[in-house]
């Protein structure tokens, strides 16, 4: 059998919660909970009011949309508000006002509208409108001149969608609801003042040990030392010469031997001369003999005549 879905339940108890200002009696300007309702009496056949068990051939409520289709269930897939007139922040407000509120969120594509088919209402309790998502109609008959209808497309009660921010929206704009307070982030708590690591005499001790580790007799830092040292330098009055190698020795002796290098390679390093009769030295006359070849050996024995000769 058809049902209330609890995603509109959740809409008639917020509108209950907030237009039935006297619970307790029943008063023609509080929104009554038998003047909203969700499912169709037992005679009712067809439309939103109804789920799967009761629509009708070509029902307008499943065939014209897709997302009727998709999301025909036994949920009822409407609400019907009754009249109502309370007053908020020096205005009143009537269940036309709300009406044409709403409809003028759904003309907007106000978020918060998009599942919303189409609602029947007056907006002076007398002329019965009709506006329709998909635009297929304008009308509705007169029993709206008195109540809202308000169909919403059975894919997103089928889906337990929330459908109470609009009606939320309507009641804190008029003031019904207050404004959430925007949250606040809490101020982190201040931390705990630290604690010295050391007593002011350790302190001390520590600053004594630096300037001795840093100083070598607490005048000159032992950076500077070390180079006045390896320079050979001193400049104290008293200073005696080092004796040991130092940068500025190194550096003359590298000057000195990168100047011989450079006078060297200038010079004639071998003697061709010199070197032959070196060579000539170390062998006997048949070895000689041997290394003439025989294209220049009659020569060489013409030229050692003649100087035997002369």
């Amino acid at each position: 059998m058809t049902r209330a879905p609890a995603n509109l339940l959740a809409v008639r108890r917020l509108l209950l919660d907030h237009l039935d200002r006297d619970p307790n009696r029943v008063r023609d300007a509080d929104l009554e909970p038998g003047e909203v309702g969700i499912v169709g009496d037992a005679n009712h056949r067809g439309g939103y009011h109804c789920g799967s068990d009761r629509v009708v051939s070509n029902d307008y409520s499943v065939v014209e949309s897709p997302r009727d289709r998709d999301g025909l269930t036994l949920d009822a897939a409407a609400l019907d508000v009754g009249m109502f007139e309370v007053s908020a922040a020096g205005k009143t407000h009537t269940l036309q006002t709300f009406s044409t509120w709403c409809v003028a969120q759904c003309v907007a594509n106000a978020p918060d509208t998009r599942d919303i088919r189409e609602i029947i209402y007056s907006p002076d309790g007398r002329t019965v409108r009709r506006w329709d998502r998909l635009g297929r109609r304008s009308t509705g008959d007169v029993s709206h001149r008195w109540h809202t209808h308000f169909s919403f497309f059975r894919d997103s009660i089928k889906a337990n969608r929330d459908q109470t921010p609009l009606f939320r929206r309507y009641l804190t704009t008029v003031g019904l609801i207050k404004p959430a307070a925007p949250a606040v982030t809490p101020k982190p708590a201040p931390a705990p003042p630290k604690e010295p690591d050391m007593t002011p005499d350790e302190t001390k001790q520590l600053r004594e040990i630096h300037t001795m580790l840093s100083r070598l007799d607490g005048r000159e830092a032992v950076g500077m030392a070390y180079l006045r040292l390896a320079e050979g330098k001193d400049h104290r009055p008293d200073a005696k010469p080092v004796s040991h190698p130092t940068l500025t020795s190194l550096g003359a002796q590298l000057t000195a031997v990168q100047t011989a290098l450079t006078a060297l390679a200038k010079q004639r390093l071998f003697d061709p001369a010199v070197i032959v009769s070196g060579v000539l030295a170390g062998l006997d006359a048949e070895a000689i003999a041997a290394a003439i070849p025989s294209t220049v050996a009659e020569q060489v024995a013409t030229e050692l005549a003649r100087r035997l000769a002369g």
